[in-house]
């Protein structure tokens, strides 16, 4: 359509008269320019369109693309709210809870028997008592941080994180049994030395008849 038209504009200028010549070749060579420059448009505007196409596919897909992983994403970090039974029903569950048991068991029986007599002073008792004091409160963080693993929606951990934790919390609890039951030894040792020593006073007087 192109050649066409431009056939018609020549044949246009041939047929004009010779005074027109001059007048008539620039109106065409300009309106052959203005053709040559709108179908350079047409062309640079349809490559714009297709590119535009292009782009917009590909924003959908990534789009599409990022909202599909951060499902998956989003659906992950559900799951890791989740306690599985195998976390649950770990021994070291059980092993734990047994060891605070047995902290609250001996250091009662242990405190009864060290405050009962006269072996320490009120000084030494208290000191007795912070000790265990401070291994309670410990293990009753130990026991909420279990609680807090073993209770689902609570903390965003795989099993095997969960399970890392749980032997972390294993540990401390079997440290602070083992330094309660040192404790004890020693101040039970320290106890009977003393009545030992207070005996042996108690029959050296009886001997030589000193008088309390």
């Amino acid at each position: 359509m192109k050649k066409a038209l431009i056939i018609i504009l020549l044949s246009m200028f041939a047929l004009a008269p010779i005074n027109s010549t001059q007048a008539q070749t620039a109106e065409v060579t300009q309106l052959i320019l203005n053709i040559e420059k709108l179908n350079q448009l047409r062309k640079i505007l349809k490559e714009l369109k297709n590119g535009y196409e292009i782009l917009f596919k590909g924003y959908n897909t990534i789009r599409d693309l990022s909202q599909g992983n951060f499902k998956l994403h989003e659906a992950f970090l559900d799951g890791l709210l989740q306690v599985s039974p195998s976390v649950k029903k770990y021994s070291r569950v059980k092993d734990i809870v047994a060891c605070q048991l047995a902290l609250v068991k001996e250091y009662r029986a242990a405190y009864a028997q060290f405050s009962s007599g006269d072996h320490f002073t009120a000084q030494e008792l208290a000191y007795i008592y912070d000790v265990y004091t401070d291994l309670i409160k410990g293990s009753i963080k130990n026991l909420d941080a279990l609680t807090t693993v073993l209770t689902a929606k609570k903390l965003r951990a795989s099993d095997d994180e969960r399970l890392r934790i749980i032997d972390s919390i294993y540990e401390d609890m079997t440290d602070k049994l083992s330094f309660l039951r040192y404790f004890n030894s020693n101040a039970s040792v320290l106890a009977a030395q003393r009545n030992s020593e207070k005996a042996d006073i108690e029959l050296r007087k009886k001997i030589y008849g000193i008088e309390p």
